[in-house]
């Protein structure tokens, strides 16, 4: 694992908590909420299109307040700008309704309604919109939101949602269509090694380029050496020996920054591609596909959509640390080939890099190991799947000749 490698794993963690915190991003809470003895407010004045719709609720009363649930159909009552004026909309969903309990909120508490099951249904065309319910009881009255608004998705987000979410979620649909009693946890498997078998060639090409890299620390460590104190000559002679050696410093980070984007989107599919209102991404020939019935124990226990924070993430941490001992192994064998040429009294040092190597052996685990214990388990066991795939590939070339 080479400097470039190191900080491209560094900074993918980085991007993606980074990341998966600005889609989740909530406004402020709004004033308004303590208004009135209920106080109803959606989380954002504007959403985009295909964004999830979520109300806050706030109790001001010394009471507990109860919504029966309505499902099938929509909690609270959907109005739409029509131009002249706000009329009511409804839906209904596929799913089980024990997901869609009663709603209690604590006296001066807050809780959170979401659209996830009706969200495209109601909210999937542009516009103005508000929610309303009245209360009967110790606490009476009509309470509505203030408006909100629908947009049209910005560049950015439907090149993610075309790029990468739909072909995803449309490929797994299609894998627990054909999996043996529809099995989530088959049909994940089923895409990792697709995705795996797609990534083969760059994959490959990025144990080769690491491979050189190991092959030439010794002539770079002679460069800095030799022009100690000349920044600008160790930066020219170091691109001419990798130009030389036709070798790519940035090569091996290639299929991990290929795997960001698609783990983001996976870890949407896992949390919302079982949602019948998503099935509008489908394409034509899945449209049909009842997505009722799903299995979503793995092996009988492992929920996958939900956060495994112990065993799975130790699991997965250990997989890791196993691949990036397979690395260090082929490092150690071409370090002693390498000072078994050279005299005994110039025998190559370890250097800064090489130890730092080491520390991300066990750095690196358990940094995955919290990226694990954060995601539903779907997510983990992609990740888990892909580097026992990765292990193979590296005991391969580890048994390779130079």
């Amino acid at each position: 694992m080479n400097k470039n490698k190191i900080i491209t794993w560094v900074i993918f963690f980085l991007a993606f908590f980074l990341i998966m915190q600005m889609f989740q991003k909530k406004k402020a809470p709004d004033p308004s909420l303590a208004s009135s003895a209920l106080g109803v407010t959606a989380v954002k004045s504007e959403f985009a299109s295909g964004e999830e719709v979520i109300v806050t609720l706030k109790n001001n009363t010394a009471n507990p307040i109860t919504f029966a649930s309505n499902c099938p159909k929509n909690p609270f009552r959907v109005l739409a700008w029509t131009g002249e004026k706000f009329e009511e909309r409804t839906a209904e969903t596929k799913i089980d309704c024990k997901f869609s309990p009663p709603i209690t909120v604590a006296p001066n508490a807050e809780t959170k309604v979401n659209y996830s099951y009706w969200n495209h249904a109601l909210f999937g065309n542009p516009g103005r919109y508000k929610i309303e319910f009245a209360l009967t009881g110790t606490t009476t009255g009509v309470f509505a939101t203030p408006e909100f608004t629908v947009v049209e998705a910005g560049f950015w987000r439907k090149l993610f949602r075309t790029g990468f979410y739909q072909p995803l979620y449309n490929i797994l649909i299609f894998f627990i269509s054909i999996a043996p009693a529809r099995d989530l946890g088959l049909a994940i498997i089923l895409l990792t090694i697709l995705i795996r078998i797609i990534l083969l060639i760059p994959s490959q090409r990025a144990i080769v380029s690491q491979r050189r890299m190991q092959e030439l620390q010794p002539k770079l460590e002679h460069i800095k050496k030799k022009y100690a104190g000349n920044k600008e000559r160790v930066a020219q002679e170091t691109m001419q020996l990798w130009k030389e050696h036709k070798v790519n410093p940035f090569g091996s980070c290639l299929p991990l920054l290929v795997q960001f984007p698609v783990l983001i989107a996976l870890f949407y599919v896992i949390q919302n591609g079982l949602n019948p209102d998503n099935t509008y991404l489908l394409y034509s020939p899945l449209k049909n596909v009842d997505l009722s019935n799903i299995h979503t124990h793995f092996l009988g226990i492992l929920e996958l959509r939900n956060v495994n924070a112990f065993v799975l993430p130790l699991i997965i941490g250990a997989l890791q640390f196993l691949q990036l001992k397979l690395t260090m192994i082929k490092k150690a064998r071409a370090a002693t080939e390498n000072n078994s040429g050279a005299d005994k009294t110039e025998k190559t040092q370890p250097s800064e890099m090489e130890s730092a190597n080491k520390m991300m052996v066990y750095i690196m685990p358990v940094m995955i190991a919290l990226f694990t214990a954060s995601v539903p388990a779907g997510v983990g066991l992609y990740w888990g799947v892909s580097t026992v795939f990765a292990i193979g590939q590296q005991m391969v070339a580890n048994r390779k000749p130079k």
